[in-house]
């Protein structure tokens, strides 16, 4: 497989902690994307509360169906599973990593126009330690994301930082950092943008979020989470080896964990909301980005 990335973007991603690769989907990829998409969205009229595949906005009803997650897509419909194994994909993070790359897990945030809630600043590292750091989230655009339709922001350099930033309130995890506390500089934050069929890579220790999307336009978002080969979690541990190594994308699989001196802080006690990372950041005090109210 050819390379994918330059020196350059390797570099930037080293160096900033994110980067986008632009024209990794195709146009007829990123339509049979929407129209699934759009599909699950109209299915989600009918609910009343989460689901173990959706996740609803606050202001979510049967006339005005509004999803914010679509939970584990790549099991849902092949539309999304077939990505996975994306030959560009991987190839981009062979140039960063190596042969040896293992799925995780995947999410779809979804972020329509008008209303699509902010996702607070965040750590990935803080909801899943392993026992190295060459783990990132792949984010796929659906749509062309722009700075006004709220896309994924980077802190740079945040994922060099000697220590997980807190992300606790009152002893609780919450899956969010307090802004008050001023641990990185939030004035620094890039935005990813780029037009549909981009990818983007963030480091899993990067601090990141995205704001509310005030624009008339959509702001979807397909996120896959990936690792080496040699990074075993640390707050699930592997219980079948057979299934764990089921999710290796190319390479080999290892039963030799590599361990590198990364900071850890356990997400524990646990969040008193679950469900999602929108729920978790219920138990946030202070909220840097602005929330939608429903209607009353």
């Amino acid at each position: 497989m050819p390379e994918i990335l330059t020196q350059a973007q390797i570099d930037e991603y080293n160096e900033v902690g994110a980067i986008v690769v632009q024209n990794v989907l195709s146009p007829q990829e990123v339509q049979r994307l929407r129209r699934v998409t759009d599909e699950m969205v109209e299915k989600s009229r009918a609910l009343t509360t989460h689901t173990d595949i959706y996740d609803l906005e606050d202001t979510h009803t049967q006339a005005q169906p509004r999803v914010r997650r679509i939970k584990q897509p790549h099991i849902v419909d092949p539309a999304y599973g077939d990505l996975v194994r994306h030959p560009r994909i991987l190839a981009a993070l062979r140039d960063l990593w190596g042969p040896d790359i293992r799925f995780d897990t995947a999410k779809l945030n979804l972020k329509s126009a008008g209303f699509g809630a902010a996702v607070e600043w965040h750590q990935d590292w803080a909801f899943y330690p392993h026992t190295n750091d060459d783990l990132a989230a792949v984010g796929i655009m659906m749509d062309d994301m722009e700075l006004a339709n709220g896309p994924l922001m980077i802190i740079p350099g945040s994922h060099k930082a000697p220590t997980v930033f807190d992300h606790h309130f009152e002893g609780k995890f919450c899956g969010a950092m307090d802004p008050t506390k001023a641990e990185v500089d939030y004035t620094k934050a890039l935005p990813l943008t780029g037009p549909a069929g981009s990818i983007t890579i963030h480091h899993v220790r990067a601090v990141h979020g995205s704001a509310v999307n005030t624009s008339n336009k959509d702001r979807r978002l397909l996120l896959f989470q990936f690792r080496t080969a040699d990074a075993w979690p640390i707050v699930n541990p592997v219980k079948d080896l057979a299934e764990f190594d089921s999710l290796m994308c190319c390479g080999t699989p290892t039963i030799t964990p590599r361990l590198t001196n990364v900071p850890v802080r356990m997400p524990l006690p646990g969040a008193d909301k679950q469900g999602s990372i929108y729920e978790n950041q219920k138990g946030l005090k202070n909220r840097f980005f602005d929330v939608v109210k429903a209607a009353e």
